[in-house]
């Protein structure tokens, strides 16, 4: 691949696009041709930002806060990311253990270009976020993809866990919620995990803990860094606001961990971007030491679509949906449907067959499980409102129905 002028580096050969940015880009186009397309791949909430979060920014513009700040964030900022872990898992981090970035998307990656060299190897469950493997190939390490079932809850198991360490294994990442299944670890299940990890001190721990607070079962989702005290040295935990609430356009995440992982996560971004946005901090401030009520609001409504989604897939000849624990995706096991012809004689070979007749057929916009690493599923975004759930489920099922 060659630009005028210039050859693109192999490190970017050696990565893809993302799928999820591709779909909505379709989307976008589909729509523009005035289809009426019924999207179900975006990865954001569908509510607006809080009204205090954003009067905390316009309150930082009308005083001028508009330079520059510390490379990793505001004291203010980092101070309501200490409070905020201390409150939900009972951690205690030192500003100097925390960095904050352009989304926990920047932050992941940052983390991973400041650890690995060439043959390095990352774990990376699957189901898993589109982006990791890509994001550990761009920085010269190898991704080791681990098969997780769905008998298996979508997680990873202490068995298969050990299976996958080698004497090149950096890390491992766990996403939990997951995207794209919900699924989370209970406290039980990360102690197992633990239990490997501690015989394998070379091994580090990346934590996605984005979708942490978007939770419908009892209680709170458990931090393994909080499960397993002996760890925290060895664990990255990184979340964001983009989210919990609604802000996923402020692009503002952040990491805590050990010292000189934080430092060298700091002094990457001191050359690439110098700090995030001083706007943005002041609204994520706002938004994690302020009122909560919000994100309960939020997860309510949630619940009530994942409920109705899960329902109605499951009414679905051929489909079925482990429901999820948390985060706003369904993950639809659709190999009930492989095998099968449409009205044009197609067959359906696989889970990127059966998205393509769903966008062509019906006009519902899905991401295949593929990108996931998972084929035979599709994901489902609840992130929409009931009615466009309901609409969407009911041309799923035609489409299912007009298969033979």
């Amino acid at each position: 691949m060659a630009i005028t002028g210039t050859t693109v580096a192999q490190r970017v050969r050696r990565i893809k696009p993302s799928p999820s940015t591709a779909a909505a880009q379709r989307v976008r186009e589909l729509k523009a041709q005035g289809l009426d397309i019924l999207d179900l791949t975006v990865g954001e909430p569908d509510f607006d930002t809080p009204d205090h979060v954003k009067a905390a920014a316009i309150e930082a513009i009308r005083q001028g806060d508009t330079k520059y700040t510390p490379v990793n964030g505001t004291p203010q900022l980092r101070a309501a990311i200490v409070q905020k872990l201390r409150e939900r898992h009972g951690l205690d981090y030192p500003a100097d253990r925390i960095a904050v970035g352009g989304g926990a998307k920047q932050v992941i990656f940052l983390a991973l270009m400041a650890t690995l060299d060439e043959g390095d190897e990352v774990i990376v469950p699957a189901p898993y976020w589109v982006s990791y493997p890509d994001m550990v190939l761009a920085n010269d390490g190898t991704p080791v993809v681990v098969d997780c079932p769905e008998a298996d809850g979508f997680k990873l198991t202490p068995r298969r866990l050990e299976s996958a360490i080698t004497d090149r294994t950096r890390w491992v990442i766990l996403n939990a919620p997951s995207n794209p299944t919900g699924a989370a670890y209970t406290t039980a299940e990360l102690k197992e995990l633990a239990a490997v990890l501690l015989a394998h001190p070379h091994v580090q721990v990346l934590t996605d803990e984005i979708y942490d607070e978007i939770w419908y079962e009892p209680g709170e989702v458990p931090s393994l860094a909080a499960v397993e005290p002996r760890l925290t040295d060895r664990v990255f935990l990184t979340n964001g606001v983009s989210k919990s609430y609604a802000m996923t356009g402020w692009r503002i995440g952040y990491g805590a961990g050990p010292a000189e992982l934080v430092g060298a996560v700091n002094a990457l971004q001191s050359q690439i971007s110098s700090c995030p946005s001083s706007i943005s901090q002041a609204a994520a401030t706002a938004a994690l030491a302020g009122d909560q009520t919000f994100v309960r609001e939020c997860v309510a409504v949630y619940r009530g679509r994942r409920d109705l989604t899960v329902k109605l897939v499951e009414d679905i000849p051929g489909l079925s949906c482990t429901p999820p624990s948390g985060g706003f995706y369904a993950f639809v096991n659709c190999t009930g449907v492989q095998g099968k012809r449409t009205p044009a004689g197609e067959e359906i070979h696989s889970d990127e067959d059966f998205g393509r007749y769903l966008l062509e057929s019906q006009q519902v916009a899905v991401i295949h499980g593929a990108a996931y690493g998972s084929p035979g599923y599709f994901r489902i975004s609840f992130a929409t409102s009931t009615d466009v759930l309901t609409e969407a489920c009911e041309r799923i099922a035609r489409a299912c129905a007009d298969l033979s």
